[in-house]
């Protein structure tokens, strides 16, 4: 298994995974919000508490992409290994493949995404409970990072002012309203949360990256950034450590979902082994 053929050129459900990313890709980008939709919010995915959630989202976020960049370097992976794949699994396999690692990815970023929400409440609570200036200092700080550094641009200005009002407040520990200002900085980062729009293939490529070191692990890969050959089993292990390392840090800025890629990787993972134990061929 540790040599292959490569497909010369595009397989079925390859070419048709490329059109219908490009066409969306197109679509969101030149419609925009005519006539008062976005298109991005309606086709991303979306925390199921959220206003914005439809479940047909599971499904239309691995096919929505709003940045060039962010489209062109996920269908040429799916370009450069998911014809591997498809040439030696075949189309249907390919397919149902690609969707589990896609749905997977959604529900392990949901999962996530909402212990965070669920977290970010109970310290609402706590903070109500006992108002504060130096909790809700420690809140910001964990939403935002450093204020001076690190900032993402959108949120500089509100985190630069949420720091000005906590330290009025901390100079006058009496201020009148403060607790209801902090309870409307609490409320605005938890809807900001439940409404964070995920789009994107990245779930599904990380899927097809595992099945790639899972069945060629020997090939040697020779990557841009990497100024020497490694083998697909150690670029997987690599690329997955790198990724649960960031997923962890959590780190205030960050619009990876970086347990999104995780959940294509994990359910390629069991997908491949219940395959292997259940057929005698599992391709």
């Amino acid at each position: 298994m540790n040599n292959y053929r490569p497909a010369m050129g595009l397989t079925p459900a390859v070419k048709a995974i490329l059109i219908i990313n490009v066409l969306i890709f197109l679509f969101v980008n030149f419609m925009g919000s005519r006539g008062g939709m976005d298109y991005v919010r309606v086709l991303g995915l979306h925390l199921p508490q959220s206003d914005y959630f439809h479940w047909y989202q599971y499904f239309t976020h691995m096919f929505t992409h709003e940045g060039l960049s962010h489209m062109f370097f996920n269908m040429f992976a799916v370009f450069m290994f998911g014809r591997i794949l498809e040439s030696v699994w075949g189309t249907k396999r390919f397919v149902f493949y690609y969707l589990v690692t896609g749905l997977g990815a959604a529900v392990l970023h949901s999962l996530v995404s909402w212990y965070g929400y669920y977290h970010v409440q109970e310290q609402f609570v706590a903070f109500q409970n006992a108002p504060d200036p130096g909790l809700l200092a420690e809140f910001i700080r964990s939403q935002y990072g450093s204020i001076n550094v690190g900032v993402p641009v959108a949120n500089a200005t509100y985190a630069i002012d949420a720091q000005k009002f906590i330290d009025a407040w901390l100079a006058d520990p009496n201020m009148s309203g403060a607790a209801d200002v902090a309870n409307d900085m609490y409320r605005g980062v938890m809807r900001q949360m439940l409404n964070v729009t995920t789009i994107g293939a990245s779930g599904a490529v990380f899927g097809i990256l595992l099945a790639f070191g899972m069945l060629f692990p020997n090939t040697e890969l020779f990557l841009m950034f990497i100024p020497i050959p490694i083998k697909a089993k150690y670029f997987v292990i690599l690329y997955g450590a790198v990724e649960l390392f960031l997923g962890l840090q959590n780190s205030a800025g960050d619009n990876v979902a970086h347990f999104a890629h995780l959940g294509g990787m994990l359910f390629g993972f069991f997908l491949i082994l219940y395959w292997r134990k259940h057929s005698r061929r599992f391709y």
